[in-house]
């Protein structure tokens, strides 16, 4: 696995978690319609392991700082965080030598 892989997912992972909070749930809440809860959140749920795992992975590949690995876990959570912690990822990649 590699940094661009762990972008992807992250980009997925992001899109997914998006997804959940802004059209899902409130379809749940205000429409009273949770079907797309259900399968919404479970893609959800399997792409935001997967993001972790392939993090894991990069970041013993990459011999990155536990910093880089936290940072990634923090953005995973936050609404949005998966594509600033991109950015990182770009800046990683193009200077590897640096984290």
């Amino acid at each position: 696995m590699n940094i661009q892989t762990l972008r992807a997912v992250g980009f997925l992972e992001g899109m997914s978690f998006l997804l959940l909070l802004f059209i899902a749930m409130p379809m749940k809440y205000l429409m009273d319609n949770p079907i797309l809860v259900k399968y919404v959140g479970m893609g959800h749920g399997v792409l935001f392991i997967v993001f972790l795992v392939v993090l894991f992975v990069v970041c013993e590949k990459q011999k990155w700082a536990l910093k880089v690995f936290i940072l990634g876990l923090m953005a995973a959570v936050l609404p949005f965080g998966p594509f600033v912690f991109d950015r990182k990822l770009k800046h990683l990649e193009q200077a590897p030598t640096e984290a």
